[in-house]
């Protein structure tokens, strides 16, 4: 599945965000380094709300 995320550069680095998941959101110091930490707060953010839903 393929979820739509804002990007936004700030003087830390990126800050990333998946509007379509409440809550889930990262950083990093590069947009490809946001990007990866997404996928895997986006993954992580599913898992969480399968088990709960359990």
């Amino acid at each position: 599945m393929r979820y739509k995320v804002k990007l936004k550069q700030n003087e830390e680095g990126y800050a990333i965000w998946c509007p379509g998941l409440p809550g889930c959101w990262s950083r990093g110091e590069t947009e490809e380094e946001a990007l990866e930490n997404i996928k895997d707060a986006i993954t992580t953010y599913l898992e969480t709300v399968e088990e709960l839903n359990k």
